[in-house]
């Protein structure tokens, strides 16, 4: 068997599934769009992978929602979608830029009253909502920069409660946290063994294919 065989049928697979559920979704390729057009990085969650987050958080039932890191709106806009009407996501991003982009996607997907985006550094937000004591999130999504994955974990259980999850994007590259070769492979390596050893919780990566392999990370809260 050639060794580019197995790629090309998980890259097959995973249009199937993405073809049965993800379909073509204008808000969604505006939102796509928009975010290209703006010069944005193409690094948001795939389209089976938005749905992935956005199922987990129906099944948990989330009504408040912490996203750390927004980029152009485009996983916010899942997780959204998957909140009740008293439901609401509070979102986190570094970049004037991409904020701009995510508000006006975000309004154009019809959310805008379930989504507040807020706008600084997330170590420094997130510390002000603990020190606030703001109300739990049911469910908490990372994905910025994987150096900060540690630090923003910890902050993700301080501003949860027991049952919460915590999922958290990027935790294959490519297969590249199996013998890190640089330091965002090597952070998240560290990361993965947090959530595997960390007795708050309970945990396991599903792989992911989008080009490449990749994985979300999924932990449920166990205790305070």
């Amino acid at each position: 068997m050639n060794r580019d065989e197995p790629m090309e049928l998980l890259s097959r697979i995973d249009s199937y599934v993405e073809n049965l559920f993800a379909p073509a979704d204008p808000a969604l390729e505006t939102t796509l769009r928009r975010s290209r057009e703006a010069g944005l990085p193409e690094i948001n969650v795939s389209p089976n992978g938005g749905r992935l987050i956005q199922l987990l958080a129906e099944i948990a039932g989330a009504r408040r929602i912490l996203e750390i890191g927004t980029l152009g709106g485009y996983s916010t806009i899942h997780l959204a979608r998957a909140l009740p009407e008293d439901g609401v996501v509070i979102s986190l991003e570094l970049n004037e830029t991409y904020v701009e982009v995510a508000r006006e996607n975000i309004t154009e997907a019809g959310l805008e009253e379930k989504v507040e985006v807020r706008v600084g550094d997330a170590r420094a937000l997130l510390a002000g909502m603990v020190e606030e004591g703001i109300e739990p999130f049911d469910l908490t999504f990372i994905d910025a920069d994987k150096e900060g994955y540690p630090e923003y974990l910890e902050w993700s259980l301080r501003l949860s409660r027991p049952g919460s999850l915590i999922l958290a994007d990027n935790a294959i590259r490519g297969g590249g946290v199996i013998e890190p070769e640089d330091e965002s492979a090597r952070v998240t390596h560290e990361f993965n063994e947090s959530l595997a050893n960390d007795p708050r919780l309970s945990a396991l990566i599903l792989p992911l294919i989008r080009g490449r392999i990749d994985g979300l990370a999924v932990a449920r809260v166990l205790v305070d």
